[in-house]
């Protein structure tokens, strides 16, 4: 069992027996792509924890690299969980916020949007502040956060998202640091 098992395990247990808790996830858009494959089994056993353990909703901002990756996985893990929902917190239209990605990431985002229970857009077009409006909707509804972020980076929005969920009190599980364990052994 990884240490962000157990930490999801620990959390946990610390919290009441509500049922229907909500995990929101924040991350880096670029990753490295020799990290994704034990990425993503890590982030599946973490799921499959919370899942087991009452969290049933799951909160993604609709960003490339970690939100898509997390979205996808509860999209994949709904197929054995129908239970479990994924919600999209956007910052705003699909226009303006895919306006400088790739066609393979917007086909992505499409497919991801299409499938997903619910989204909640923050505004129609982009503005100064769409973003930090995003991730902290994403905080609220959350009484978990999984994130993806290197913290030496402190200027970044996932930097932001992660000290937002520090401040509100929640659990925050970090998967950076268990791949920078893993490379270091």
């Amino acid at each position: 069992m990884t240490a962000a098992v157990r930490q999801m395990r620990s959390d946990y247990a610390t919290m009441n027996d509500q049922k229907d808790k909500a995990i929101c996830f924040t991350g880096h858009r670029v990753i490295s792509k020799k990290l994704i494959p034990g990425l993503l089994r890590e982030l599946a056993q973490i799921l499959e924890t919370a899942i087991s353990n009452g969290y049933t909703r799951f909160y993604a901002g609709g960003a490339i690299g970690w939100d898509t990756y997390c979205a996808q996985m509860v999209l994949d893990l709904k197929e054995e969980h129908p239970e479990i929902s994924l919600h999209l917190i956007l910052p705003c239209s699909r226009r303006a916020q895919t306006a400088n990605w790739t066609e393979n990431q917007r086909i992505a985002y499409d497919c991801i949007f299409g499938e997903a229970d619910s989204h909640e857009f923050i505004s129609e077009g982009y503005f100064k502040g769409c973003m930090k409006l995003r991730n902290q909707r994403l905080v609220d509804k959350a009484d978990c956060c999984i994130c993806y972020c290197n913290i030496s980076k402190e200027r970044t929005g996932t930097a932001q998202t992660l000290h937002m969920a520090q401040k509100k009190g929640i659990p925050v599980i970090n998967l950076y640091d268990e791949t920078q364990n893993h490379l270091q052994k």
